[in-house]
């Protein structure tokens, strides 16, 4: 991986303009709007973000209780840096981070993402349920 990116464990570390930036390069995310992105961050437990030349080119965000819970949503790599080990070094420093390290049960949510979330130590369980109140919008 170069090693010219930084790292960064804090929500402040981004905003939700180039949040929202990022989001249009994940099928699921493109439709998320700058004051939704605005809400997400300021209800989400801890945000974690690389950055190369001063650009946000990763993110992932965790929601947890910081004691028994946790879950991993929105990781995401611009695509001009994926296959650089980015998205491993910052999956890897959002779970290693002193606050997550501890926490028994880490959970994330994708068809993807197996065989990467698997080299990290996930492992894919049947039985998992979910509410779904509305389609989730595709655009």
């Amino acid at each position: 991986m170069k090693s010219h990116y930084l790292f960064y464990d804090s929500k402040l570390a981004v905003t939700a303009v180039e949040l929202q930036d990022l989001y249009r390069y994940a099928q699921w995310g493109r439709s998320r709007s700058v004051e939704g992105i605005e809400v997400m961050l300021a209800n989400t437990a801890m945000c974690f973000s690389a950055r190369g030349d001063d650009k946000l080119v990763g993110f992932c965000r965790i929601m947890t209780d910081f004691l028994y819970r946790a879950s991993l949503w929105d990781v995401m790599v611009h695509p001009a840096h994926q296959g650089q080990g980015l998205g491993s070094a910052l999956v890897d420093y959002a779970l290693t981070h002193p606050a997550i390290k501890k926490i028994p049960l880490i959970v994330t949510y994708t068809q993807e993402w197996i065989p990467f979330m698997t080299s990290r130590g996930f492992k894919s369980q049947e039985g998992v349920m979910m509410m779904l109140r509305c389609p989730i919008e595709y655009s």
